[in-house]
């Protein structure tokens, strides 16, 4: 049995365009105990301009570190989404996320199968092009005792059975699933019930509500999008929060959606159905 938390992922701070140490601030003020930050590899000019929250992995990670630690926060996870079918790309790019995450104090780093993958071949050469780039991030996540979180998200993460074809390319205790109730959600599963099947490999649930009107128009269409506040869509959350009480860890549930007023209303009603604010 696990205790259920609510934390936000920094995509709240989209609309705002403000700098990753703006955003660490006002979660800290709504109430969140728990982040997710967002790292990029390289020089992002809107970044470095205080434009947006993103991180590079060429900053310095204890910076980062104590301004989190500065606000009273904690990192549930940090959000690496490289195109695993690009091996050239997401190898390195994951490599260094693992030992970023490692000295930041952050125990999860998060990835996806991506939306870009080469024009040619099909999914069995696809999966062999996939398999490279998790084998070498678990290689250095073991030793370091951090958890990669494999997301619900694109072509080869989509259903239950997609995401297990995925996930068993690499024999690894460091390669788990972070589920995205939204994600899931969009591409016609029941997030629901995978949730309830997959919760002994659930180590972070990015909690994402799709509204009734998006979910009308976009389930099916589209794989991935920002949610609304939690409470105002599709999603059950006392189902969701009930589940990962009952999972063998403790949880967070980061919030990803679009607004600084949709996470305020967000961590509000997950509150309200158990989750607990902090640690």
């Amino acid at each position: 049995m696990g205790d259920v938390y609510v934390g936000v992922n920094l995509e709240f701070d989209r609309p705002n365009s403000r700098s990753f140490e703006w955003s660490t601030e006002k979660a800290a003020d709504m109430g969140f105990a728990y982040i997710e930050p967002m790292l990029h590899w390289g020089r992002e000019l809107l970044s470095a301009a205080g434009y947006f929250h993103s991180v590079s992995m060429l900053d310095d990670p204890l910076r980062m570190r104590e301004n989190v630690e500065g606000h009273g926060l904690k990192m549930s996870a940090i959000s690496a989404h490289s195109p695993l079918c690009k091996p050239d790309v997401s190898t390195d790019y994951l490599k260094q996320a693992v030992r970023f995450s490692a000295e930041i104090g952050c125990p999860i780093v998060i990835t996806d199968d991506g939306p870009a993958r080469p024009s040619w071949g099909g999914i069995d050469e696809h999966h062999v092009l996939m398999r490279y780039p998790l084998e070498e991030a678990c290689a250095s996540a073991e030793p370091r005792g951090i958890i990669v979180g494999l997301e619900t998200h694109a072509e080869y993460t989509a259903t239950p059975a997609a995401f297990q074809r995925t996930a068993s390319l690499v024999d690894s205790p460091a390669l788990k699933m972070n589920l995205d109730t939204g994600n899931s959600f969009l591409s016609g599963n029941d997030p629901h019930v995978w949730l309830e099947d997959a919760i002994d490999d659930v180590v972070h649930v990015h909690a994402k509500d799709i509204s009734r009107e998006d979910a009308e128009l976009y389930r099916g269409k589209v794989r991935g999008m920002l949610g609304c506040a939690c409470g105002d869509g599709v999603i059950d959350w006392a189902r969701i929060v009930e589940t990962c009480r009952r999972g063998p860890r403790d949880l967070v549930l980061s919030v990803e959606c679009g607004t600084v007023e949709d996470a305020e209303k967000s961590l509000k009603h997950l509150v309200s159905v158990g989750a607990r604010p902090g640690a």
